[in-house]
């Protein structure tokens, strides 16, 4: 199997001292191999899942041509330019009650929205675009075309037509697609586990009381959030100590249950804590600094599951198969690592950047990289050229109409209250420098992100 580092080394430039963030990206792209496990679920459990096999339509969709107003059905070919039509009602055709009657020369069926096109007739007008006059009604010269307000069979999906893709997310609008094609169920990848934990002695979990020199743990509680709303299974191992025997032994049962593990802090050079040890220990891991702001130390590797063995539900470290342990066979040889800043922005902003693209090509879905606006800068910010910033942005339209993004206060790598009033991240690229107040910004939103 190909290292890490060997990954790593083939990319143009490779520097591990100063990664770009287009590097840390090509590198996951290489790195990340999606789940083959499948499972077919209901249709209300489909929301958010990623389609594991492409989806023919069974049938047309509509299955008949049909009416898209509350009007009269006739035969367009009566229309003439400059001229009046006048038409004799002859019968109702309503949704879901075809009409079998038949109708001759200068005559018209009220119709429904939905109802099944009268054989012979192609054009609706509708109700409001009429005059009544006893049985019939007249349509003043001009007003359509023959053809007008009639939806034909199979305009949305043709039966044995693609209707999805494989890797595709399923969303509302594709649950309603399915459910127009009269599917309950659908064939999907499985969903991913994704285990994380805190590391540092600094570090109060809820309901600890407040101690000299520590902080309460808030980036498990932002990473359940983002885990949870990307749809994978979120696996929560708490906070772990600066000691060798309680980091190994969570780093095992991490991996031993879940595809990818993301730890929060110990990843800085010269920290004063056992974690980059036990990384470099149990996998087979690069340690970077990206040339980003804020979340400059990462960390990303693989752990090997052939140590990683369980017992009674709980696990641990083996060095040889003769451990009384029994390894877990439920995934695949090796769980994906990440170790992210303990900063609570930084670790959003690297999360946002470069995990979740990469648990979205491990959940197989083939649209992974967040789409970027573009929003003219309302004022003026400042950047150092040779690092990629990620500020706070709150995006909003201005007074002519046209998206703008300011930013949001206080950018530092530990202020969550900028974030909170964000609604994107304002991508400064890597060799840009400083943003002129009226400049063009690229802007990646967080709607339906966090």
């Amino acid at each position: 199997m190909t290292s890490i580092e060997q990954i790593a080394a083939s990319l143009e430039g490779y520097d591990p001292q100063a990664m770009s963030s287009t590097q840390v990206t090509a590198f996951l792209q290489r790195l990340v191999q999606p789940v083959q496990e499948r499972e077919t679920v209901a249709l209300h459990d489909a929301l958010g899942r990623v389609l594991a096999a492409d989806v023919v339509s069974p049938v047309s969709v509509p299955p008949h041509d049909n009416s898209a107003m509350d009007g009269y059905a006739f035969d367009g070919g009566a229309l003439r330019p400059g001229q009046s039509l006048r038409l004799r009602v002859v019968g109702t055709a309503l949704a879901g009650a075809a009409w079998r009657g038949s109708v001759q020369s200068g005559e018209c069926v009220r119709i429904m929205t939905g109802a099944v096109m009268p054989e012979g007739l192609d054009t609706v007008v509708p109700q409001e675009f009429t005059q009544a006059d006893g049985e019939h009604i007249h349509i003043a010269p001009d007003l359509l075309r023959a053809g007008d307000n009639r939806r034909l069979a199979g305009e949305d999906l043709m039966q044995g037509a693609g209707a999805l893709a494989a890797g595709e997310r399923i969303t509302p609008a594709a649950i309603g697609l399915l459910a127009s094609l009269g599917m309950a169920q659908v064939q999907v990848l499985r969903r991913l586990r994704v285990a994380y934990f805190s590391t540092g002695d600094e570090i109060l979990s809820l309901g600890e009381p407040p101690r000299e020199g520590a902080v309460y743990d808030s980036n498990r509680y932002t990473l359940f959030g983002l885990l949870t709303r990307l749809g994978v299974e979120a696996i929560d191992l708490g906070v772990v100590r600066d000691d060798p025997a309680l980091l190994r032994d969570a780093f095992a049962r991490a991996a031993a249950q879940a595809d990818a593990v993301i730890t929060s802090g110990g990843v800085s050079v010269g920290e004063a804590d056992h974690t980059r040890s036990m990384m470099r220990e149990l996998g087979d891991v690069a340690f970077w600094r990206i040339a980003m702001r804020p979340g400059r130390p990462m960390a990303v590797g693989r752990i090997p599951r052939d140590k990683i063995w369980v017992k009674n539900g709980s696990s641990a470290y083996a060095e040889s198969a003769s451990s009384s342990f029994i390894r877990s066979n439920i995934f695949p040889n090796e769980a994906l690592l990440f170790g992210l800043p303990g900063n609570p922005v930084a670790v959003m902003v690297t999360f946002l950047a470069f995990v979740r693209p990469a648990l979205l090509r491990m959940m197989g879905c083939t649209q992974a990289t967040p789409p970027l606006l573009r929003a003219r800068s309302s004022e003026a910010i400042r950047k150092k050229a040779g690092r990629t910033e990620y500020q706070r942005g709150l995006v909003g339209v201005g007074a002519d109409g046209q998206l703008e993004v300011r930013v949001t206060g206080n950018q530092g790598s530990g202020v969550l209250s900028s974030m909170v009033r964000a609604n994107g991240l304002i991508v400064l690229p890597h060799a840009s420098g400083n943003v002129a107040a009226g400049e063009m910004v690229d802007v990646m939103v967080f709607d339906g992100v966090i």
